[in-house]
């Protein structure tokens, strides 16, 4: 069996943050990867696990945890 890891650091972000975050998720001329950050940081926000967030994303759990 292995280790469980390091447990993972609790993300907050405040309203106006998280209004940003949002507006670059969804804007079309956002950068891919900006965009692809956002929703990551979003879904841990939402105190989502890694593994949750990289196949909702489509992404690596390495990302994720990046």
């Amino acid at each position: 069996m292995g280790s469980p890891g390091r447990p993972p650091a609790a993300v907050t972000v405040t309203d106006a943050e998280r209004e940003a975050l949002q507006r670059w998720a969804r804007r079309r001329s956002t950068s891919q990867a900006l965009a692809l950050r956002s929703r990551i940081v979003l879904g841990c926000a939402q105190q989502r696990s890694n593994l949750e967030i990289s196949l909702e994303l489509g992404c690596s759990k390495a990302t994720v945890s990046k």
